[in-house]
């Protein structure tokens, strides 16, 4: 894979992360706020499943710019649907009708649970409308009865969750270290231990009005769930009139194997988010519920500038198209098994290796030891992976993976643990 960076390289870019990782080493030239512990490469092309560097040097990439490029680098048909649309028009507002926005609405909810859509520019948006929408809508229903229109605010997230990085988002999040600085964080969020239905059940107090989860928990180290827990979430919130929210950001866009991973466990949420391999690289989130719920919000409730304008609009319509209309989406489940079951011989052989799991091309392989210097390794030989929760390194090729390039990762990174561990 291109050529090798050598020990020192590697050395100098885990201790480079390091530094950025505590606000340290950025060039005294660079006007970006050190929000990002960044690796010292800098991408220049990519086709595909793999991406070349200022240096010419060529990678693998394993992690699909955190599951947004699900379709590869520069598809050629959201390519041509781009440069069409730029072409033509770019923006307008939602002061106006835009007929792609309207015809992206129609291809989401067609043969899925919901009936309309909100587009805005990110996952964090996404949810943050999921959250505005179950408190209007909760105070709509509950307007006139008994209860006090305001009694109904809480939802109930899950521990290790992520959500985003608003104050609502970051709030909802299960992750302390996301939250750490940023208090007093708001109030209206529970947070229980995931995959624990009862945990749920306990939890639920008359200011309860939703429950928000992950499918599958991304960032938390593509933690799967029992096949049983998202059915027992749903006769949770049917019992106790709440309603279930569903975060498909990361695990949306055909990752597991379905265009949506709810559906493999046959349930319908009353909302759900979607973003990241939306438009395949350009800024897109969508905030989906049934028509019962969406009819809370009404003109004024909730809005975007940018969201779902002409040419993210275009670009998500062409991702529809490959995705479900060119086979790629029937492939998934097969490559998904391919790579897990290389990843698992994996760790007959190395020792290092304590667990391969995930679903579709979602999958995790956690180690015994922190995973930050073989991440570092893994880069200098030319395969792109990111790490979760210190031990865990993250596998999200594009959904476009060959078997080859399956086969090449995995031998990257049994030489990494052969040779350097």
């Amino acid at each position: 894979m291109g050529r090798e960076w050598g020990v020192d390289m590697v050395e100098n870019t885990v201790s480079a992360k390091k530094n950025s990782e505590r606000g340290e080493g950025m060039a005294p030239a660079s006007a970006l706020m050190a929000t990002y512990a960044r690796f010292p490469v800098s991408f220049v092309r990519g086709a595909g499943t793999r991406l070349w560097d200022d240096a010419g040097r060529e990678y693998l990439d394993f992690l699909a710019g955190i599951g947004v490029n699900n379709l590869g680098h520069c598809p050629p048909g959201v390519v041509a649907a781009i440069a069409a649309q730029a072409g033509q028009l770019i923006h307008t507002s939602n002061l106006y009708r835009i007929p792609l926005q309207e015809q992206l609405a129609q291809r989401l909810v067609a043969g899925c649970f919901a009936d309309r859509v909100f587009f805005c520019n990110s996952g964090a948006e996404a949810n943050e409308a999921a959250i505005k929408l179950v408190r209007k809508y909760t105070q709509d229903r509950d307007r006139g009865r008994e209860r006090l229109s305001s009694g109904r605010f809480e939802i109930i997230t899950t521990l290790n969750s992520f959500h985003g990085r608003t104050m609502a988002t970051l709030t909802a999040t299960g992750q302390e270290k996301v939250q750490r600085g940023f208090e007093p964080l708001l109030a209206g969020f529970c947070h229980v231990p995931y995959n624990q239905p009862e945990a749920v059940e306990r939890a639920i107090t008359p200011a309860t009005a939703a429950i928000m989860v992950e499918p599958i928990q991304g960032e938390s180290g593509v933690v799967v769930p029992d096949e049983g827990y998202l059915p027992a979430l749903r006769e949770i919130a049917d019992r106790h009139g709440l309603l279930l929210v569903l975060d498909e950001v990361q695990t949306g866009m055909g990752r597991t194997g379905r265009l949506w991973a709810h559906q493999w466990s046959g349930i319908r949420p009353d909302i759900m988010t979607a973003a990241k391999s939306l438009a395949s690289g350009l800024p897109m989130g969508a905030c989906l519920a049934t028509e019962e719920v969406a009819r809370s919000f009404s003109p004024g409730s909730h809005g975007s500038t940018f969201g779902g304008t002409p040419l993210v609009s275009a670009a998500a319509l062409a991702t529809l198209e490959v995705l479900l209309d060119q086979g790629v989406l029937a492939e998934v489940s097969d490559k998904g098994a391919y790579l897990k079951a290389a990843l698992g011989r994996l760790q007959h052989r190395h020792s290092m290796i304590k667990a391969v799991r995930g679903q579709g091309l979602m999958i995790a392989v956690e180690l015994n030891s922190p995973a930050e210097e073989v991440l570092g390794v893994c880069l200098s030989r030319g395969l792109l992976l990111s790490c979760q929760m210190g031990t865990v390194l993250r596998f999200l090729p594009p959904l476009t993976v060959t078997q080859t390039e399956m086969d090449q990762a995995v031998a990257i990174l049994d030489g990494v643990l052969t040779d350097s561990f």
